[in-house]
């Protein structure tokens, strides 16, 4: 997964603002007790980073 679709993806999913704090303000212990924005920066796939997301925020698998 490329970081547009990733981007592209958390807008369609959360709307242009909340998907913004959600990356860059929720921070996930599955992903080194940083933020999506930091384990992206960190070199964590934006794949997983993206799982990461969609299990703690619900998203149904069809829009994984």
């Amino acid at each position: 997964m490329r970081l547009q679709e990733f981007r592209s993806r958390m807008e369609r999913q959360f709307g242009a603002i909340r998907a913004q704090s959600v990356a860059s303000d929720h921070v996930f212990g599955p992903l080194g007790g940083r933020t999506a924005a930091e384990a992206i920066e960190a070199g964590v796939p934006v794949r997983t980073v993206w799982l990461e997301i969609c299990k703690e925020y619900d998203v149904p698998p069809k829009e994984r």
